[in-house]
């Protein structure tokens, strides 16, 4: 009877060679919907459709758009089939449907701009905001430390290409020879094209794959965009250095068709090029995001969702372009730090910052914990290894708390062995090397039973706990206020010092988190007992609760860096949000978390200060009110940063 089936049972591993239809990413149980058919489309929309037509949700967030076939095609479609029913709705339509899409965006590279959506989820903003908190100074120190330790590569695009190929060959080698085989039957089509080897094209295909720099492209026979054609000649120049020369011809016709010069068969144009785009997408996020972030260990407070690991970190201008841009072209998409696939909490990535702005110090440490390198473990992994360890050692968590600390331990285990399998070096998801996971766990989260160890490595923690939980407060308050959504992972209200999941998946105790807004604690003795969290929920509570009260000073399109001079200029960024009537909001924090070394709050003593302002607009009534204070600050078109950071070490303002 199995037999007589249209299809057959197989080992699983089969799959990766000889799979001849579209799965999720590599997951064999989890087959692809062919959602550009009609009846598929309306199969699997009826709930949230019916949903949206009940008023019981507003919008939509598209998970893994780039998985689909045609991504422009279907938003437009789910666009039209939400508005169509908006007049149907309790509230007789009102706003359009909110619609945000997962994408994630490649260095330089833009969403599509007809895409009738209103942006991405937010792992752009995640990396853009986590790039402002750390100093890109420390990238060469950092670099030459993780060369040193691991003996692999400071530059991640080394990495990056390396995973690919291994991706491409372990893990997809049946859907590049089924894409192989559809540019095969296009070039077919032509005299001029039919003499292109299908072996050919699947080398070319191969090399191309390799040095893809976005996601995907989106052009299904017509002309590219100019999105697309900046990919595909970057793709094309970095393909010509790793060719053979016999496979040139392939490779220039491939990126001919991809970007819609040559003539073709209409329908085997779109069948090939829809197959390339539904591979180099799940490509990409297996070999970077689920690969080469868990081999690069320069400082893996970088190696997260959206994030460019090969950029340590940018200027305070780069970040003020970047919002500018945001404003103009997609006001309303959201503002991720934390999500439920982040690698670490936002938290642990603040904290681990500052090691950017003390790479030497921390040199100094992680050496000497590597100083007699346990037999049998590579010391990249137990490196990784420390700087988890010390990003996620909880502030209430005493070296002397045999419980808590086994705890932790078990959590640091349980990351690790997830880490190594990702990283598919020593052990992997095919096949697990249990006794090398055994040897690496004992190697870091093993060392926890070695009191004198716990007690290096919290004090470590303390020494930069202040300035990490700076860097945290900043990260909420500019995510609160920066042109968006604001998106608040649930837990994250307080300090997040969770890991992958399912770390980042446990069990929140709202009820702390309820009893700490209601207590109501003014903002001063907030700051005494921050380590608690509820410092980081008043900053994000305040700022959400003026947002929803007065959202005309939070208007769409509107964002202006401010100025600010003085012996600590840098260490201060700022911007104001236009709103009617000339009313404006001025949000600014404090970024240069290295001066509170072994600080016990993490506010900077006044007398640092030495004089230095922040250029606000001039007040109509000539003073604001901080309202994350309630605090009373007289400015005249400059407000001094000893004032304006008096409390905290953040500050929203109003003039009234």
């Amino acid at each position: 009877m199995l037999e007589r089936q249209h299809y057959r049972l197989a080992w699983w591993r089969t799959a990766r060679d000889e799979i001849n239809w579209r799965r999720f990413f590599d997951i064999t149980e989890l087959a692809g919907l062919r959602i550009e058919t009609e009846e598929v489309f309306e199969a699997v929309h009826a709930l949230p459709l019916r949903l949206y037509e009940d008023g019981l949700i507003d919008g939509l967030r598209i998970d893994h758009v780039d998985g689909l076939a045609d991504p422009t095609a279907y938003i437009r479609k789910l666009r039209g089939r939400l508005d169509s029913l908006a007049p149907s709705r309790p509230d007789g339509g009102g706003e359009a449907a909110y619609l945000v899409v997962e994408k994630i965006l490649a260095p330089g590279e833009d969403l599509p701009a007809d895409w009738p959506c209103h942006g991405t989820s937010g792992y752009d903003f995640l990396n853009e905001v986590s790039a402002l908190l750390h100093d890109p100074a420390g990238a060469a120190a950092l670099g030459e430390l993780w060369t040193g330790i691991s003996g692999r590569p400071a530059d991640f695009e080394i990495e990056e290409h390396a995973a690919r190929l291994e991706i491409l060959d372990q893990g997809f080698a049946g859907q590049l020879a089924a894409v192989a085989a559809r540019f095969s039957r296009l070039a077919r089509q032509d005299l001029s094209t039919r003499d292109l080897s299908e072996e050919s094209l699947r080398r070319a295909l191969e090399v191309l794959l390799s040095v893809f720099p976005a996601y995907r492209t989106y052009a299904l026979g017509q002309l590219a965009s100019a999105s697309d054609l900046e990919s595909l000649d970057q793709a094309e120049r970095a393909s010509e250095t790793r060719i053979a020369e016999g496979d040139r011809p392939a490779l220039r016709q491939i990126v001919q068709w991809l970007k819609g010069e040559a003539g073709a068969v209409q329908t085997d144009s779109q069948e090939a090029l829809q197959a390339f785009a539904q591979l180099s997408a799940p490509v990409a996020a297996k070999s970077v995001e689920d690969t080469a972030f868990y081999r690069y260990g320069r400082l893996i407070s970088r190696n997260d969702v959206g994030c460019d690991p090969g950029r340590l970190g940018d200027t305070v201008e780069t970040f003020h372009g970047a919002m500018t841009r945001r404003a103009g072209a997609w006001p309303h998409a959201k503002l991720a730090t934390a999500t439920h696939d982040h690698k670490r909490g936002e938290d642990v990535r603040a904290r681990l910052a500052v090691l950017s702005e003390r790479p030497h110090l921390w040199s100094l440490h992680a050496r000497n914990w590597l100083a007699e390198p346990p037999s049998g473990v590579d010391p990249g992994d137990v490196y990784q290894g420390l700087q988890t360890l010390v990003g996620a050692w909880p502030l209430d968590l005493p070296p002397d708390d045999a419980a808590g600390v086994a705890a932790l331990g078990e959590r640091i285990g349980q990351w690790q062995v997830k880490a190594l399998r990702e990283a598919k070096l020593r052990s992997s998801w095919l096949a697990p090397n249990l006794d090398y996971e055994e040897r690496c766990v004992a190697a870091v989260a093993g060392r926890l039973s070695d009191r004198a160890f716990c007690g290096q490595i919290q004090a470590f923690v303390e020494r930069i706990a202040a300035a990490g939980a700076l860097n945290g407060l900043a990260q909420a308050l500019v995510r609160c206020a920066a042109p968006g959504a604001p998106d608040t992972y649930q837990g994250c209200e307080f300090w997040d010092f969770s890991l992958v999941d399912p770390d980042n998946r446990r069990s929140v105790d709202f009820e702390a988190r309820r009893q700490a807004l209601a207590a109501g604690s003014p903002p001063a003795r907030l700051l005494q007992h921050w380590r608690d969290g509820a410092i980081k929920q008043h900053v994000v509570s305040r700022a959400l609760t003026l947002g929803r009260d007065r959202p005309a000073l939070f208007s769409p399109g509107s964002y202006q860096a401010l100025e600010t001079e003085g012996l600590r200029e840098g260490a201060v960024m700022g911007f104001q949000r236009a709103g009617p009537e000339g009313r404006v909001l001025v949000a600014t924090a404090i970024r240069a978390a290295a001066g509170l070394d072994g600080a016990e709050l993490p506010l900077p003593l006044s007398t640092w200060w030495n004089g230095t302002r922040l250029h606000a607009p001039a007040s109509a009534t000539g003073r604001w009110i901080n309202r994350l204070t309630g605090e009373v600050l007289e400015g005249a078109g400059a407000i001094e940063a000893q004032a304006l950071f008096a409390t905290l070490p953040v500050a929203l303002l109003t003039e009234d």
